[in-house]
C-alpha cells in the first residue's frame, strides 16, 4: 500500500477501504477462477447428498450476494429488491441443512443402557419387614 499511488477523485481517508475492497474482489475472482474450472457434474459425483446441498446452496448464496452489492454499486436500494427476499430464502435452507448436519453429529441415546444406569446408580432401602422376619426367625432358633 506504501508505494500505490492516491487517485484524487475520492477522499484520502477511504483509500485503506478502497485498497481492502480490491484486495477482496481479487479473492474472490480467485476462488471463482477456481471453483468454475471442474465440471459441477464432476464436483458433485464426489459428494454425498448433503454435502451436494451445502455446495448448492453456498453458489446461490454466493451469487446473489454478489447481484445485492452490483445493485449498491448502481444506486439501486437492495433492501427493497427481491434479491432479499431469495437472500433470506437461501439462509432458511442453510439453517435447515445445519440442522441435518447437527442432528447427525449429536449422541444417539441408548435408553436400555441409560434406565440400567439409573437404575443402579439410585439408592434403594431395604425393606424393614423383610429384616424383622430375619431377626425372628434367628433368634427363635
Amino acid at each position: 500500500m506504501a508505494g500505490e499511488e492516491i487517485n484524487e477523485d475520492y477522499p484520502v481517508e477511504i483509500h485503506e477501504y478502497l485498497s481492502a475492497f480490491e484486495n477482496s474482489i481479487g479473492a474472490v475472482d480467485e476462488m471463482l477462477k477456481t471453483m468454475m474450472s471442474v465440471s459441477r457434474n464432476e464436483l458433485l459425483q464426489k459428494l454425498d447428498p448433503l454435502e451436494q446441498a451445502k455446495v448448492d446452496l453456498v453458489s446461490a448464496y454466493t451469487l446473489n450476494s454478489m447481484f445485492w452489492v452490483y445493485l449498491a454499486t448502481q444506486g439501486v436500494n437492495a433492501k427493497e429488491h427481491p434479491v432479499k427476499q431469495e437472500l433470506e430464502r437461501i439462509r432458511v435452507y442453510m439453517n435447515r441443512v445445519k440442522e441435518i448436519t447437527d442432528k447427525k453429529k449429536a449422541g444417539k441415546l441408548d435408553r436400555g443402557a441409560a434406565s440400567r444406569f439409573v437404575k443402579n446408580a439410585l439408592w434403594e432401602p431395604k425393606p424393614r419387614n423383610a429384616s424383622k422376619v430375619a431377626n425372628k426367625g434367628k433368634s427363635k432358633s
